[in-house]
């Protein structure tokens, strides 16, 4: 499969700025893949796809406010540091992103709040990227409130805006649990409370995982020959209870639904010999593009994403038929479905 397939012109007006004003007002194109049939609804219409004994796999990763603005020493010069992941959190040691990267060099201290934290910068890892060891006489969940306290939450550079208050309530899922995530699993967004509620009434079954989302979904696909791309590693977590109920579904030939392209990648990373799904605590760097043969969900929710992402490539996987997948996109284009993270849904089925 070849990255060129992925092409489209994506309209900045179809790019979501803002989420929808309730979270299942979003539209939710509902496609079958065997009938090759189209459908537009709203995101709550998902009552009616789901029936009792069916589960629904969520993932529980919380958005951390990973967005520190600081000051250099000596200079003052306003640096912006992006926290990506801790590797040791005892030695309080960060991958991060500065900018402007050109001024952050080894060694340099910056300075955030009214000093209230600072850091060192021990190396360099990538032209951006930066390990950083923060100075810091306290807990671990004393440094986690003041992170809290100090960062903002990185909504997407695309947005073109600043954060606002409602990005703390919506870039963030309401059944958010494990912290660590730099970005929320977008489809998991649209769900309400109420909406969840309804769905247990009627016999389905919510079960959790976490993937803390990191670059690595978003990382650029810069090879024409899908086979040459490497996908970041991500730490993943499925625990005995979610796996027991997904394996009990498999038995009944249940519907099992995937939310997202992080839970669709924590399972199928995680496949027995007879194809069950397996508890685990480990890492995956499983890129899902067509043609994939998935063994655990049968139906996926997702939203819809940027031209030549690994996110569209595994919409397309999780669909089969490409020239399908094609029209869905083309239609999502011309019915000006909402983009992104904050955008429209899908449920393929």
């Amino acid at each position: 499969m070849k990255l060129s397939k992925f092409k489209f012109e994506l309209p900045d007006k179809l790019i979501a700025k803002k989420p929808a004003k309730y979270r299942d007002d979003a539209k939710l194109m509902v496609v079958d893949r065997e009938k090759k049939t189209i459908e537009h609804k709203v995101f709550r219409d998902i009552l009616e796809e789901f029936d009792d004994g069916d589960v629904m796999l969520l993932n529980d990763a919380k958005v951390f406010p990973a967005k520190l603005v600081g000051n250099k020493e000596k200079t003052g010069a306003r640096i912006e540091v992006f926290m990506l992941r801790e590797l040791n959190q005892e030695l309080r040691l960060w991958d991060v992103l500065v900018d402007p990267a050109r001024k952050i060099r080894v060694g340099n201290k910056l300075f955030f709040g009214d000093d209230e934290l600072v850091a060192e910068v021990i190396d360099n890892t990538t032209s951006r990227g930066r390990t950083i060891r923060f100075i810091f006489d306290g807990t671990a969940e004393d440094f986690r409130n003041v992170v809290n306290h100090l960062g903002y939450m990185p909504i997407p550079a695309y947005l073109g805006r600043e954060v606002q208050p409602i990005d703390s309530e919506r870039f963030q899922t309401i059944f958010a649990k494990k912290e660590g995530s730099i970005a929320p699993p977008s489809a998991g967004l649209h769900f309400t409370q109420e909406l969840m509620m309804r769905l247990e009434i009627k016999g389905m079954d919510f079960k959790m995982l976490n993937l803390n989302i990191g670059l690595g979904g978003f990382k650029p696909v810069e090879v024409e020959d899908l086979t040459k791309h490497k996908m970041d590693s991500e730490q993943f977590s499925i625990p005995d209870d979610t796996a027991d109920r997904v394996n009990k579904a498999l038995e009944e030939k249940k519907k099992i639904c995937a939310v997202g392209s992080s839970v669709l990648r924590s399972i199928e990373s995680s496949v027995s010999a007879f194809g069950k799904l397996n508890p685990e605590e480990g890492w995956t760097d499983k890129f899902l593009f067509p043609p994939f043969n998935f063994k655990i969900a049968n139906t996926f929710i997702t939203n819809f994403h940027a031209p030549e992402t690994t996110l569209m490539m595994a919409t397309y996987a999780f669909v089969g038929d490409v020239d399908f997948a094609d029209e869905i996109y083309k239609t999502a284009l011309k019915s000006k479905y909402k983009f992104l993270t904050y955008g429209d849904a899908l449920l393929v089925k």
